[in-house]
C-alpha cells in the first residue's frame, strides 16, 4: 500500500485522516464495519510502499501506525444548517494563518482537494460546507474528518498534528452533494487536544462520526 503525493497534509507526510482511513480500510473497515481506530507513530511517507500485517504499518522497519478496535462511543456534534455552515466558512482562519496551506483536505492553495474551509461558530465549534468529490471513498470521508476537528485545536494558535483518530461510518456520503462537517473540542491537556467531528448528509442526516487526539507539535 501506498500514499500518493497528492494526499498530503504537511507537504512530505500523509494528511492523517486519509492515511489513517488507508490503513483502517486495509485492515477491514467499511461502512457500517465495526469501529476502528488508527494511532500514527510517525508521519505517514508518501510515495512509499508500506505494509500491514497484525494491526500494524511499517515502512520497512519502520512502525508508521497501530489499528485496533475502538472503545465506547462516538459522538455526534451537534449539527448546523447549510447557510450557518456557508458563513462560518467565510471566515476560516486557514485563509490567513494556516501551517499547512497544501494540505490535501484544508488547504486554501490546493484547487485539486476537498477544499473543507472549517469557520469559527459563536461557541466554538467549527463549520464548513462540503461538495462531495467523485471519489468518496472510505479514506475520503476519513480524511473530511480529520481537519473539521483539528481547527478547533488550531484556533489556538498552536500547529497541531493528527496522532490518532477513530471513525464511525454508517454510510458514504453522495458523490456531488453538498453536505456539512462540524467540529468541536472536548478537552485541551497540555499538548493534546481531544475533538470531535460528525459528517452531516444535506438532510442533516449523520453519515459518519470522529473521535480524534491531535498533538501540538511546539
Amino acid at each position: 500500500m501506498q500514499i500518493p503525493a497528492r494526499f498530503n497534509g504537511p507537504p512530505a507526510s500523509g494528511n492523517g485522516g486519509w492515511s489513517a482511513g488507508a490503513f483502517a480500510a486495509a485492515a477491514g473497515a467499511r461502512a457500517g464495519s465495526p469501529v476502528l481506530e488508527v494511532t500514527l507513530r510517525v508521519p505517514p511517507p508518501l510515495d512509499t510502499e508500506l505494509r500491514f500485517s497484525a494491526g500494524a504499518v511499517h515502512d520497512g522497519d519502520t512502525l508508521v501506525a497501530t489499528v485496533s478496535e475502538a472503545e465506547g462511543e462516538i459522538p455526534a456534534v451537534t449539527p448546523v444548517g447549510l447557510a450557518v455552515a456557508v458563513a462560518a466558512a467565510e471566515s476560516y482562519e486557514g485563509f490567513t494563518r494556516h501551517p499547512f496551506p497544501t494540505c490535501y483536505v484544508c488547504g486554501p492553495e490546493r484547487t485539486d482537494g476537498l477544499r473543507i474551509f472549517s469557520g469559527p461558530l459563536p461557541d466554538g465549534r467549527t463549520a464548513a460546507p462540503w461538495v462531495v468529490p467523485a471519489e468518496a471513498g472510505l479514506e475520503v470521508v476519513w480524511a473530511a474528518l480529520d481537519c473539521p476537528g483539528g481547527w478547533t485545536a488550531l484556533r489556538s494558535g498552536r500547529t497541531y498534528v493528527l496522532g490518532r483518530i477513530a471513525v464511525a461510518a454508517d454510510a458514504l456520503p453522495e458523490p456531488g452533494s453538498t453536505c456539512v462537517v462540524v467540529g468541536e473540542a472536548t478537552e485541551f491537556s497540555g499538548r493534546k487536544a481531544k475533538v470531535l467531528s460528525t459528517l452531516y448528509d444535506p438532510d442533516g442526516t449523520p453519515l459518519a462520526r470522529a473521535r480524534a487526539t491531535w498533538i501540538a507539535t511546539t
